[in-house]
């Protein structure tokens, strides 16, 4: 079975951890490249690591980004010399994001680079970033000051109240080559419990991507939220500031037009009844990932879907 799955920070990284367990070369991850940016010289996909090193069973799963046992020597040097170095980047994640602008700089595309660091870390699934043109996520805080979602989510740990975010550069870009094809391929589309404000929102933001959900038979979305609550990050905050229930219902609401099966938790049973109001179908079970066993369940739980179909 081809599955293609929609995905970004911890969250999709933990279920396409599972996924890729079940389905190995056959998962295609296709991630959100909107939170990229550009520091201490070298350009930086976070979404895009985060999915590959726990792809490559190499993340710092306590902290959830990073390398497992990597040490910081460059940042601590940096603040010696002065630097306001509030991103961190452990020493062989640096290495990956200075590969990563060295090949780009060559004339390389984001695609191309992406799946060489896949290959080379012994990653089985494919690995696409969303695009290969720059799309740049923006909040604009309550006391009117514009953020680059990385000084917001990073230096500001999303403290700040949000009455605005939206995607620079998205209605030009185009879907990374190769990414319209594995959709159509797919005989399942997961959307994963990722954030669906500011890491599935920036992927479904590209026309061409949105389109190939509807058409598709079969596109299944997994809530990030539990019991009114985001699981990891800010997904429920970011949610109720900008007017949208923070709930598995209020989730369902946003992707109803390209769903065809909603998964909600067991906790949140209660729900499923107004999401089947939606006109899609509900899947309750235990979605939180607290291992990468409790992964390969929810993961089967998903790929069963379409097997009945």
């Amino acid at each position: 079975m081809d599955v293609a799955a929609l995905a970004g920070g911890v969250g999709g990284a933990k279920l396409l951890v599972g996924l890729q367990r079940e389905l190995g070369s056959n998962l295609t991850a296709i991630v959100n490249t909107a939170d990229d940016a550009v520091f201490y010289g070298v350009h930086v996909s976070p979404d895009v690591d985060i999915v590959t090193y726990w792809l490559a069973g190499l993340a710092d799963t306590s902290r959830g980004w990073g390398l497992r046992d990597d040490r910081f020597t460059v940042m601590d040097a940096l603040r010696e010399l002065g630097t306001d170095a509030w991103f961190n980047l452990g020493d062989r994640d640096l290495a990956t994001c200075i590969y990563r602008t060295q090949r780009l700089r060559e004339g390389a595309d984001l695609t191309t680079v992406v799946d060489e660091i896949r290959e080379r870390l012994g990653v089985r699934a494919r690995v696409m970033p969303m695009s290969n043109d720059e799309v740049r996520t923006f909040v604009r805080t309550d006391d009117g000051r514009v953020l680059g979602f990385q000084e917001y989510f990073v230096k500001e740990r999303h403290a700040p109240d949000v009455s605005e975010v939206w995607f620079e550069g998205i209605g030009d870009a185009k879907p990374g080559p190769g990414l319209l094809d594995a959709i159509g391929a797919a005989e399942l589309v997961v959307l994963c419990p990722s954030n669906p404000v500011v890491s599935i929102a920036p992927i479904l933001g590209l026309r061409e991507v949105r389109e190939a959900l509807v058409a598709h038979p079969r596109v299944v979305a997994v809530s990030p939220i539990v019991q009114r609550v985001a699981l990891k990050g800010p997904a429920d905050r970011l949610l109720r500031l900008l007017g949208v229930e923070a709930s598995a219902t209020g989730v369902a609401r946003s992707y109803e037009d390209l769903c065809d099966v909603f998964v909600l938790d067991e906790l949140d049973r209660d729900e499923a009844r107004e999401i089947e109001k939606l006109g899609m179908q509900t899947l309750v079970v235990d979605t939180i990932m607290s291992d990468h066993d409790a992964s390969a369940r929810l993961a089967k739980a998903l790929l069963s879907l379409a097997e009945k179909s």
